[in-house]
């Protein structure tokens, strides 16, 4: 069997795809993805696989998007850490959902699901494209994000509202939140969990480094070889920052959203 894996967290990937090759047979991870703009252009330019692995919730959007750009033929079997997605996931007759992280014993079982299906009468059930599009639209309405993060201060705890903060670095192992009054604290997230926790409307990540929301972006500077560098406030200690080069078409867009 031929799998595409579509998800945004590396860790997430590196261990489907171990237990996927520990199969009996192994499957064949032939691509992945990491949001929902790369997935869409990877689908248009390959073979449909046997079997799409799909995280629910990626860096730029709900995977759900996929299918309201492409006709996705192939049997799909969604990934998720949240129960509220994977269960109306499950009823757009996908052929199963797994939790993350992925347990083997239910990959196995999902892909003997997706085996019963394929040597049996018929084919697997196909996607249904109007449920899919009433799906993404109570997802996008049900979303919810966090409101508030703790953080400690000393011997105390203080809540820092959400619209209090202006972006979220990482540097060495250690994630600050930056808030509007140029106060930071420490916080035990990574920026990769922050972006599922925050409102994508208003964060951006703009590289390995920095998820930054909008309030923060003061201006926008081309710089060398079609990449963008942005003046934040208040102003990180090293100074501008810049824009992955992979990031600037997604950064485009948001702003234009």
């Amino acid at each position: 069997m031929r799998a595409i894996i579509i998800e945004d967290e590396q860790l997430s990937v590196r261990h489907l795809r171990d237990l996927l090759r520990r199969q009996s047979p192994p499957v064949d991870v032939v691509a992945t993805a990491d949001s929902v703009e790369s997935a869409v252009v990877l689908l248009q330019n390959v073979a449909p696989p046997d079997v799409l692995f799909l995280d629910i919730h990626l860096s730029d959007g709900l995977s759900f998007e996929l299918f309201e750009q492409l006709d996705v033929q192939c049997p799909v079997i969604f990934t998720t850490a949240y129960d509220a997605y994977a269960l109306r996931a499950f009823k757009v007759n996908s052929i199963d959902y797994l939790l993350k992280p992925v347990a083997e014993g239910e990959l196995r079982a999902a892909l003997a699901k997706l085996q019963r299906l394929r040597h049996g009468p018929g084919s697997p059930p196909a996607l249904d494209a109007a449920l899919l599009a009433e799906v993404v639209q109570q997802l996008r309405q049900a979303a919810v994000y966090k409101q508030q993060f703790v953080v400690k201060v000393g011997e105390y705890l203080k809540v820092v509202p959400v619209e209090t903060i202006r972006y979220f670095s990482s540097s060495d192992g250690i994630t600050l939140l930056h808030t509007h009054e140029n106060r930071r604290y420490v916080i035990d997230h990574t920026l990769e969990q922050l972006e599922k926790l925050v409102d994508p409307r208003e964060f951006f990540r703009l590289n390995r480094a920095y998820l930054v929301h909008q309030q923060a972006i003061q201006e926008i500077i081309h710089f060398s070889n079609s990449r963008l560098k942005t003046v934040l406030t208040p102003g990180p200690a090293e100074g501008d920052v810049l824009v992955s080069r992979e990031r600037v078409p997604a950064f485009r867009a948001w702003l234009e959203r």
